[in-house]
């Protein structure tokens, strides 16, 4: 899932703002009309949603209206339409917040964390030396952030969230990689090597990441071992 999804049909503003999320720390996608913004949200979902007003075709009111009738996913409108009218038409359709352009940065990052500590902040999985939080989609060994990529991230948080549960390769594969990936299921393996030199002090003798030979791997807590 992605953390924010942005909505910017002026595709210079919107990739500006994409770098200054990214640099927090937040997955980020960007659509440039309300069709496309749709179709991403149904297919990868998002935390967020930065969605702007004014766009073609589809416009921001209408994108808010139709995401409400089955998600509850938070939503900041930014807009140069700055009317007292279509502020709370904005309101009245479900946006959380609605925030005229141009906007501060820093106001709208700081907007941004709050909304995601009040609904996320209990997302945060601890295990030894290992921390992972999933709203800042990153994980820290004893206090050091680890690079990671996304596909590494999202196995370790299926992996952690199932801690002492034996997960099968299949659904390891198929949770993270989809059922229609073109992926092949050894790139499963190569991703839990990646993870074990991560966050294992050993790789070779790995006490975090098991492997149940002819099934797939568990995530084997700290207290357990």
């Amino acid at each position: 899932m992605t953390d924010i999804l942005v909505v910017e049909d002026n595709t210079e503003m919107g990739n500006l703002l994409c770098d200054f999320l990214k640099n927090e720390d937040y997955s980020v996608a960007l659509c440039t009309s309300g069709e496309d913004a749709l179709r991403h949200f149904e297919q990868n979902g998002a935390k967020l949603i930065i969605l702007d007003i004014m766009l073609t075709n589809m416009d921001g009111f209408a994108v808010c209206r139709k995401i409400r009738e089955n998600s509850n996913t938070p939503i900041i409108v930014v807009s140069a339409k700055c009317e007292k009218d279509d502020k709370l038409n904005g309101i009245m359709l479900g946006a959380d917040d609605y925030i005229e352009k141009p906007y501060d940065i820093d106001i709208l990052i700081a907007k941004i964390k709050g909304i995601f500590i009040r609904r996320y902040q209990n997302e945060v999985i601890t295990d030894g030396n290992i921390r992972l939080d999933k709203v800042k989609r990153a994980v820290y060994k004893d206090n050091c952030k680890i690079t990671m990529t996304q596909k590494e991230f999202d196995l370790l948080t299926l992996l952690m969230e199932n801690m002492g549960r034996t997960l099968s390769k299949d659904i390891l594969f198929n949770k993270i990689w989809g059922f229609d990936s073109f992926s092949e299921p050894q790139t499963l393996t190569v991703h839990i090597k990646w993870l074990r030199k991560k966050i294992e002090d050993d790789p070779k003798k790995p006490q975090k990441i098991i492997t149940v030979w002819g099934v797939g791997y568990r995530y084997e807590r700290e207290s357990d071992q």
